[in-house]
């Protein structure tokens, strides 16, 4: 059951990270968040609070 969860939050994540680079890049702001093993796994442990971190480090620039 825990592993159903960890990858419908790995789609569901991946679907989202698509979507705000989508409106971000229609909206020119140069935040951008790929798709990785790593990204992958952050928002499927952590799930929307993951993809908020993932976003927040890029509009940083902290790595």
């Amino acid at each position: 059951m825990k592993v159903l969860n960890f990858l419908l939050r790995m789609v569901f994540g991946a679907i989202g990270i698509q979507i705000i680079n989508a409106i971000l890049i229609s909206q020119n702001i140069s935040v951008f968040v790929g798709l990785n093993v790593l990204t992958l796994l952050t928002v499927g442990s952590l799930g929307i609070s993951g993809l908020g971190l993932l976003y927040g480090i890029a509009a940083f620039g902290i790595l």
